[in-house]
C-alpha cells in the first residue's frame, strides 16, 4: 500500500460516508429495503478483476469499490449502488488482529465524523453476506466477509471462522505482501486459532509449520521476513520445540549480513537470535550472540563518519554488553570489550566536538503556525516527516526562559506582593507560590522565579501542543500507517534508551501515535525514571539511600533530579524539563499524578500526556535520525 492509496481512501471515507450513505438513507423505503441476491452480487463482482487487485491490499480493494458504488449511483442502479457501497464499508476497515471484541475498527475519526465499523451493518447486510462469502474467490474478500459474519452473526456459526483462517494463510509469506498487510492476516489467523480451541482443530499447528518451513527458507534478499516471522511466533508463543531452530537460522543470516556489511540488519539478526537461544535456556549461545549484536553497533561507529554519532553507537554497544550475565562475561572477554569501547567513546566524544553546530529554526508567527505545523510534515517519506515532527516547536532553553520570567515578575505588581497556593481538584494544597522578592545585588536566586518560570513552561507547552504537534500529527496519522514494531525498533536504535527497556518505549510511542495518550503516558513515566536512574547509575551515580532499618531503598525522580551528577550529566535544558514536566508540584507533575493514580480520563489524554508522549519522541527520534543521516544533511 502506498501513501497515495492511503490519502486517496480517507478522502473516499469523508465522500462516501458525507454524500453516499446521507444519500441513500434519503431514499423511499421500497428502495432502502429492496431484497440484494446473490445473483445481483455476480453481476457487479463480474464488472471488477478482484483477482488482479494485489492480494492484502484493503484500501486499494476499497477504493474500486467506492468507484462502482458512485458510476451506479450515477446510472440510477440502486442495488448496484448498494451492493457496492456495503464492500466498500467492509473492506476498508482497519483489522485489529488480536482484538477478541473490536477487531475492525474505522479507517478515521475526525471532528465527530467516522468511517464504517461493524455495527453499522444491518441484518439485512449480514444477510446478504452470508448468501455471497462462499462466491466470492478472491481470498482476501473471502476473509474479511467471513470474518465479519463470524464476529456479527447471532448465534456465532463456527464455519465462517474457519473459513477466515483458511483464507488468511493461504496468502504467501512474502517480503512485499508482509509489508503491505499480510503480517495483520495471518495474526489474525492465529487469533482465531486461539479464540477457537479445539474447534480449529490442527490448524494452528498448520499455520506454525508454514511459518517455521518459510524461516528455514529465508535468504538475505528476504530482508526482515525471517525477523518478523519469527516475532510472530514470539508474540504468540509458538514453536517452544523448535526454538533452537530458529534461533540457529537468525544466527546464519546475522552473519552472512555482517559479512556483507549490511550492519542494520545483522543488528537486529544477531538480537532475535540471542533472545531465541535465551528463550531455549541456551546460555552460552545467547551471551555469544549478544556480543556480536554489541559489536556489530562498535563496528557501524567505528565506519560511521560523524564522531557525534559513533557516540551514541559506542555508548549502545557497551549498555548491550553491560546486560550480559557475570558467569557468561570470562568466556567471550566481555570485560575487556567494554574497556576498549570506553576508550573509544571518550576519544569519540572529544573529536565530536568539532562537529556541533547552532541549528535554529526561524520564529512562527502565532497565527500561522497550525498551518506551518502541518505543511511542515505534509506530502514527505516517513522519515522526513518524522524528522519534521522531532523539530515542529524549538526547543526549550532554561537561560531564554529565566530572562522572559524575570521581565514578566519585574512588570507584575501583584506577583510582588502576594504569594498564592495551587489546589488540586479534590481541593487539597498541592503547592506554594512564594511572592516576589528580589534583592538589591541580585545575588540570590529569587524563589518566586521558579514558579514563573513553569508557568510560563505550561504556557510553551500549551502553545505547541494545540498549535503545533496535534496539527502535524493529524497529518502524520493521515499520511502514514505504522505498526508498534516501527517504534520498538526506534526505541531499540536510540542509544539513551536502557537495554532492555526497547519495548515498554515502542509500546508507550506507538500508543501515543495511536491517540492512546493514556496508555502512553502511564508507560512512560516510570520508563523515564528508570532511564535517569539508569545513565546516573552507568556514572558511577549512587541512586539509593540507607533507611534507619538498613535497607537501600531506590531513590525517586524527584530526588534524582536534584542530584548534582544529574546536571552534570545531562544539559541543563533537559533536566529542565525534565523536573519542570515530571516533578514539581507547580508543574503538571506528571510522575507524582501517575504514581498515585490521581489522573482521570480526562487528565490522562490532557496537553501535557500529549506533550509528554512527543517531548520522549523527540530526544528518541534525534538520535536514531543522526545516526540514519551524514552530518551535512
Amino acid at each position: 500500500m502506498n501513501l497515495s492509496s492511503d490519502c486517496d481512501l480517507f478522502c473516499i471515507f469523508l465522500n462516501l460516508n458525507g454524500e453516499i450513505r446521507i444519500k441513500m438513507n434519503s431514499m423511499d423505503s421500497t428502495d432502502n429495503n429492496q431484497n440484494i441476491t446473490v445473483q445481483d452480487f455476480s453481476e457487479c463482482v463480474n464488472k471488477i478483476p478482484l483477482e488482479g487487485l494485489i492480494a492484502t491490499d484493503y484500501p486499494l480493494m476499497a477504493e474500486h469499490f467506492h468507484k462502482e458504488s458512485v458510476k451506479s449511483n450515477k446510472e440510477n442502479k440502486i442495488i448496484h449502488e448498494k451492493i457496492f457501497r456495503l464492500l466498500y464499508e467492509a473492506a476498508g476497515m482497519m483489522l485489529t488482529p488480536g482484538s477478541i471484541n473490536e477487531p475492525f475498527q474505522p479507517f478515521f475519526i475526525m471532528q465527530g465524523r467516522r468511517s464504517a465499523i461493524p455495527d453499522d451493518f444491518t441484518e439485512q447486510d449480514i444477510t446478504f453476506f452470508s448468501e455471497i462469502v462462499d462466491q466470492i474467490t478472491n481470498p482476501i474478500l473471502k476473509a474479511r466477509i467471513a470474518d465479519l459474519l463470524w464476529h456479527l452473526q447471532r448465534p456465532r456459526n463456527i464455519r465462517f471462522a474457519l473459513t477466515a483462517i483458511d483464507c488468511y494463510r493461504s496468502i504467501p509469506l512474502e517480503r512485499a505482501g508482509w509489508i503491505s498487510g499480510n503480517d495483520k492476516c495471518w495474526e489474525r489467523a492465529i487469533s482465531l486459532c486461539r479464540m477457537l480451541k479445539e474447534g480449529a482443530g490442527d490448524r494452528l499447528a498448520q499455520i506454525e509449520t508454514s511459518i517455521l518451513q518459510r524461516i528455514n527458507t529465508a535468504v538475505m534478499d528476504d530482508g526482515f521476513l525471517a525477523l518478523w516471522l519469527a516475532d510472530l511466533l514470539k508474540r504468540y508463543q509458538l514453536a517452544h520445540k523448535q526454538q533452537d531452530l530458529i534461533a540457529e537460522k537468525l544466527q546464519s543470516l546475522a552473519e552472512n549480513f555482517d559479512g556483507a556489511n549490511d550492519l542494520r540488519r545483522s543488528q537486529d539478526y544477531f538480537r532475535a537470535a540471542a533472545e531465541w537461544y535465551k528463550a531455549a535456556q541456551n546460555q552460552e549461545k545467547y551471551a555469544a550472540m549478544t556480543v556480536a549484536y554489541a559489536e556489530a553497533w562498535m563496528k557501524e561507529a567505528e565506519q560511521h563518519e560523524s564522531q557525534l554519532v559513533a557516540s551514541g553507537f559506542f555508548e549502545k554497544a557497551i549498555q548491550i554488553l553491560r546486560s550480559i550475565p557475570r558467569q557468561q562475561r570470562h568466556a567471550h572477554n566481555v570485560d575487556g570489550l567494554i574497556t576498549k569501547l570506553l576508550k573509544k567513546l571518550r576519544e569519540s566524544g572529544e573529536k565530536s566536538l568539532d562537529e556541533m553546530k547552532k541549528i535554529q529554526s526561524p520564529k512562527i508567527d502565532i497565527t500561522e503556525i497550525v498551518n506551518q505545523a502541518r505543511s511542515s510534515v505534509a506530502g514527505k517519506d516517513f522519515a522526513d516527516a518524522f524528522f519534521a515532527f522531532a523539530g515542529i516547536y524549538g526547543e526549550v532553553k532554561v537561560s531564554e526562559l529565566k530572562e522572559s520570567s524575570t521581565k514578566l515578575l519585574q512588570q507584575s505588581i501583584a506577583r510582588q506582593l502576594f504569594g498564592s497556593v495551587q489546589l488540586s481538584k479534590d481541593g487539597r494544597v498541592t503547592a506554594k507560590r512564594p511572592a516576589s522578592g528580589f534583592t538589591a545585588d541580585g545575588s540570590q536566586e529569587d524563589p518566586a522565579l521558579w514558579a514563573q518560570m513553569l508557568d510560563t513552561y505550561k504556557l510553551h507547552i500549551g502553545i505547541t501542543v494545540q498549535g503545533c504537534i496535534i496539527p502535524a500529527h493529524e497529518v502524520l496519522l493521515l499520511e502514514h500507517r505504522l505498526s508498534e514494531h516501527t517504534f520498538v525498533d526506534l526505541a531499540r536504535r536510540s542509544p539513551i534508551v536502557p537495554h532492555g527497556r526497547e519495548s515498554l518505549f515502542g509500546k508507550a510511542l506507538f500508543a501515543g501515535y495511536e491517540c492512546d495518550f493514556t496508555t502512553s503516558l502511564h508507560l512512560l513515566v516510570p520508563q523515564i525514571e528508570h532511564m535517569v536512574r539508569y545513565h546516573l547509575k552507568q556514572a558511577g551515580v549512587k541512586t539509593t539511600n540507607l533507611d534507619k532499618e538498613g535497607i537501600e531503598n531506590e531513590i525517586g525522580l524527584s530526588s534524582l533530579m536534584d542530584i548534582p551528577e544529574t546536571l552534570q550529566l545531562f544539559d541543563e535544558d533537559l533536566v529542565f524539563e525534565l523536573k519542570a514536566l515530571f516533578c514539581d508540584p507547580l508543574g503538571p507533575n506528571l510522575r507524582n499524578e501517575v504514581a498515585h493514580g490521581l489522573l482521570d480520563d480526562r487528565d490522562s489524554q490532557s496537553i501535557y500526556a500529549i506533550y509528554a508522549w512527543w517531548f520522549t519522541f523527540r530526544f528518541l527520534f534525534t538520535t536514531f535520525w543522526n545516526g540514519l543521516r551524514q552530518p551535512p544533511e
